[in-house]
């Protein structure tokens, strides 16, 4: 969802320096960098050894509620596409492919994004909060394939950070990787592409078969 179908990434950049903020610090640009695509958690767990705080529990459950407030706030303004998505979606929609949201995002926070990107797009959600571990664990990817009735390797995950495409390929899913604001690596189960926008349909199906295809003849 955040830097693949909606440029909110952005926006949590606002909303996690406002939280620095309250704690008297600055998030540095090293640290945004690499919480990209990170759960609750994690970010909090990061952002307050940044700041010296102890990471008392309580505090950082609290902390993660006053993130997600402040940045639901921003959600409600309404969410920037990225290029190509609502087209994407679109199409996939008209051919009646099925589709799942995975996201390291909360349930709470995703129901107030997808009130901006239209939840009748997918045919179910998943968030970190309803699986045993969030991205870059591969719960989510394993869940969503699951809920849609297929077997992982069925599946091409549109992913834009390192955290989401290591989770959908350790699913087992191929991976149509689409940065964002961060440089993700290549591997076997990966291509890459500028921005979805130019690419139709036929060009996901293309790219999922050349990666099963390659993957069956290193296993052949």
């Amino acid at each position: 969802m955040d830097g693949t179908l909606v440029d909110s990434e952005k926006l949590w950049d606002v909303s996690l320096s406002a939280l620095y903020e309250t704690f008297g610090g600055a998030m540095s640009r090293e640290t945004r960098t690499a919480l990209v695509g990170a759960s609750a958690e994690e970010t909090m767990v990061t952002v307050y050894a940044e700041v010296g705080r102890d990471p008392d529990p309580a505090a950082m459950a609290e902390s993660i509620r006053w993130l997600h407030r402040y940045t639901a706030d921003l959600f409600d303004d309404g969410l920037p596409w990225c290029d190509g998505a609502r087209e994407m979606l679109e199409a996939l929609a008209a051919v009646g492919t099925p589709m799942a949201l995975v996201t390291n995002t909360q349930r709470a926070l995703t129901e107030r994004a997808l009130n901006s990107i239209g939840r009748h797009y997918f045919s179910t959600t998943v968030c970190a909060d309803e699986v045993p571990n969030g991205k870059p664990a591969p719960d989510p990817y394993l869940r969503a394939a699951e809920l849609l009735g297929l077997e992982p390797s069925e599946c091409l995950a549109v992913e834009d950070s390192v955290t989401g495409t290591a989770a959908a390929e350790k699913a087992g899913c191929a991976v149509l990787v689409v940065p964002n604001d961060v440089p993700v690596p290549g591997g076997i189960r990966r291509r890459h592409a500028a921005s979805l926008a130019g690419l139709s349909v036929a060009d996901l199906r293309r790219i999922h078969h050349e990666i099963d295809k390659e993957l069956r003849e290193r296993s052949a």
